[in-house]
């Protein structure tokens, strides 16, 4: 079966694509014909992974998941959440996403904080929504060179290292993305 998964990064999609197994075929967006950006615009994670699948089902008619994420800091009451690409300014400038975020914790003392995925599948026109949510907390400073985003100020619970300090295959086996990616994988397996 094909599926259309809202990406043009192949890196993530051939990581997705180990993960549904060989029964799914992935395909870009690109490699449907979609190449306009598509405007994520709704309030909460799950409206914008939802525009995303319905925008690409409409287009294609294939069926098709999308997903979007956000980093939720307690202590600013859930910041930068669904803006988390766009924190500090209207681009995806990741450098100053994580300054301005270290700006605003400096002398909070809860640090505590989840990154959280919502995956939207749209299946034979049918919805559904899987999530993924890793607990951590916020360092006081930036912390190795993997990884991207706010992953060098992020350090899942259990762990003494930040997600931009582990392998790529210790943070997909804990990751927000990665639990909602497996979850995805379950249901349509069976």
């Amino acid at each position: 079966m094909k599926l259309v998964f809202a990406t043009n990064n192949a890196h993530k999609l051939r990581e997705v694509q180990q993960t549904v197994g060989e029964a799914f075929e992935l395909v870009s967006l690109k490699e449907c014909g979609i190449t306009e950006d598509i405007p994520e615009n709704e309030p909460t994670l799950e409206g914008n992974a939802f525009v995303k699948a319905r925008y690409i089902y409409s287009r294609t008619g294939l069926n098709c998941f999308a997903d979007d994420t956000g980093l939720e800091v307690e202590a600013l009451g859930g910041e930068p959440g669904v803006r988390s690409a766009r924190y500090a300014t209207d681009g995806h400038d990741d450098e100053a996403n994580k300054c301005l975020l270290l700006e605003r914790m400096e002398g909070k003392e809860n640090r505590a904080a989840q990154f959280r995925t919502a995956m939207a599948l749209i299946l034979d026109g049918k919805e559904y929504l899987f999530e993924g949510i890793v607990r951590g907390k916020i360092l006081h400073e930036q912390r190795g060179e993997g990884g991207f985003g706010y992953d060098p100020l992020f350090a899942p619970e259990g762990w003494d290292c930040s997600f931009a300090e582990m392998s790529a295959e210790d943070k997909n086996s804990i990751s927000h993305r990665g639990r909602a990616v497996r979850k995805l994988a379950e249901f349509l397996n069976k």
